[in-house]
């Protein structure tokens, strides 16, 4: 079992830079993938980064690629978000997320992951 607490969003100008935190409670941390993912307000939830259980490995969606970075500190139990140049069309409620194996293809999809973070909102302004 994993709780997660996601923090960091905010409200920013476009072209700004946040860092979203994803704190994690409970077993076998380090072994878990993590994701993040976002909702947009009348859209459906769609994913943006995801890091394997020793970052190896990551993966981006093609909207965030290149201006976000996704990590993971296994000593700290935590992921974290680091998004710059940040767009008006980012604004989204942002969720982490794990999954207690490496998926390839199959991390890109919310059913992959097993424990959610509450999200936090994310606010860009033009």
């Amino acid at each position: 079992q994993v709780q997660l607490v996601d923090s960091g969003g905010g409200l920013v100008q476009a072209g700004g830079s946040l860092r979203l935190s994803c704190a994690a409670s409970g077993h076998n941390f380090r072994s878990y993938t993590m994701g993040y993912f976002r909702q947009a307000t009348g859209k459906e939830r769609e994913f943006v980064a995801t890091v394997s259980w020793n970052s190896d490995e990551t993966f981006y969606a093609d909207s965030v690629r290149g201006r976000f970075i996704i990590s993971k500190d296994n000593s700290k139990h935590t992921a974290n978000l680091q998004m710059d140049d940040l767009r008006p069309d980012d604004t989204a409620v942002y969720f982490c997320a794990a999954a207690r194996a490496w998926g390839g293809a199959q991390t890109h999809q919310a059913a992959w992951y097993t424990y959610w973070g509450q999200g936090t909102q994310v606010t860009v302004s033009s």
